[in-house]
């Protein structure tokens, strides 16, 4: 479990040193113009919608170690491609094959995390798995951002170089783990030949589906508005100037980073859905503080103060949905279709991620009062999803405390042995 938590930070990391640069490299650095660069991003996000549904059956059928692998190596050539990328035909290649490679990558850790845990053990394993990965993007992106210099290319071949090494040296860790003989693995491996229902039956499962739509609401709320809707409100509504857009970012992370283990007690000893929907209220509080920063009358500063608290209360919610999303998720699957459910849900994400910027983007920096007011009843949508989503699980799946073996009260006596003389 330690190497595949350190090799999923890792993975982290190597993005963190590119992701925020990627539209100011292909626009402005590589003078390639703003159309192309919104086209590689669209390519990015449209090859992860491509390779997902069929990443699942793959990890069912051969292990996530293979799919990791390869899904590694893709990720490194892309990055490398990127980075010497001087037209739109090999931006856009690197792109889809950067897209691609890093989209199998969570679902391929995710389902090995699966494997290697016990259902009481995964609450844990996840939310620390959320913890080093924002960590790591938290490092790669500080780092990144020292070392990125918008008139030299040869800037951005490094950053890209350091990337691809980040991905070859998680496949190189990942690949040292032996998965089968664990013993943990007893009872939670895929069975024989790794045949799952499909999609017919990931359809079929009520609470999986609704899940779904959860999973839908709560990245399109929340993530999929962080670098488009939720910016251009605060640069046009409240007057936030661009730098404290970072600020507002680092601030959300380091809510994560300090709270992620705090909350981790507080959420293990309660029902997961009752968790979800607090983080709709949570993040109800947040975009009303959202509305005042940009449709109040308060000075700028407050504006400010306002805005970035918008971005703390999020990480917050973040922090306490870690430990209860991705295992649920985990605990719905069948045996044989774990890697097929983890894609599924992966894919739901990458769907939100794709139309909440299209949405929110030019409400956001238009229709102020109606972009806010519509968020707000999307945070409410999410407790209402997660409130009717508890009737569908099982009180060892909303809550799996419940499952974990308590220590007997009974104390065991020494029972001296008896000396029987036969008599002779």
């Amino acid at each position: 479990m330690r190497r595949i938590q350190a090799g999923s930070a890792l993975s982290a990391f190597g993005l963190g040193f590119t992701v925020p640069y990627l539209y100011v490299y292909v626009a402005q650095v590589r003078d390639l113009g703003a159309a192309t660069a919104g086209i590689v991003l669209a390519v990015f996000a449209m090859a992860a919608l491509v390779v997902l549904p069929f990443s699942g059956r793959a990890i069912d059928r051969r292990g996530p170690v293979p799919v990791l692998l390869v899904a590694s190596v893709v990720a490194a050539v892309g990055a490398v491609g990127m980075g010497f990328a001087s037209s739109v035909q090999a931006a856009v290649g690197a792109a889809a094959l950067l897209g691609a490679g890093t989209a199998v990558l969570q679902p391929a850790l995710a389902t090995m995390i699966v494997w290697c845990s016990t259902p009481v053990g995964r609450t844990r394993a996840f939310a620390m798995q959320f913890f080093l990965q924002n960590l790591g993007l938290g490092v790669g992106g500080l780092i990144g951002g020292l070392l990125v210099d918008t008139s030299r290319p040869g800037s951005f071949i490094l950053l890209f170089s350091i990337e691809a090494a980040m991905f070859l040296v998680l496949g190189a860790v990942v690949g040292t783990v032996r998965m089968p003989g664990s013993p943990a693995l007893r009872g939670t491996r895929p069975s024989e030949g790794g045949k799952g229902g499909g999609v017919r039956a990931l359809l079929g499962h009520k609470a999986m589906v609704q899940l779904c739509v959860l999973g839908f609401v709560l990245f399109f709320a929340c993530y999929g508005q962080f670098e488009s809707g939720l910016a251009a409100y605060g640069t046009e509504a409240a007057g936030i100037e661009p730098s404290t857009l970072g600020i507002a970012l680092a601030a959300n992370t380091a809510v994560i980073v300090a709270a992620q283990f705090l909350v981790l007690e507080f959420v293990e000893r309660r029902k997961r859905t009752r968790m979800i929907a607090a983080v709709g209220l949570i993040w109800t509080v947040a975009w009303l503080i959202a509305g005042y920063a940009g449709l109040g009358h308060g000075s700028q500063t407050m504006a400010t103060a306002a805005f970035i608290s918008t971005y703390a209360l999020f990480g917050l919610g973040e922090a306490m949905l870690s430990p209860t999303v991705a295992p649920l998720v985990a605990d719905l699957a069948p045996e044989s279709m774990v890697g097929q459910y983890n894609s599924a849900f992966a894919l739901v994400k990458q769907l939100a991620l794709a139309v909440g910027p299209a949405v929110g983007g030019p409400m956001g920096a238009a229709l102020h009062g109606p972009y806010i007011v519509t968020f707000v009843l999307f945070s409410l949508g999410i407790t209402f999803l997660a409130v009717r989503l508890g009737r569908q699980l099982t009180p060892e799946q909303n809550q799996p405390s419940l499952a974990a073996p308590k220590p007997s009260k009974v104390v065991a006596r020494h029972q001296p042995e008896q000396k029987v003389e036969a008599a002779a």
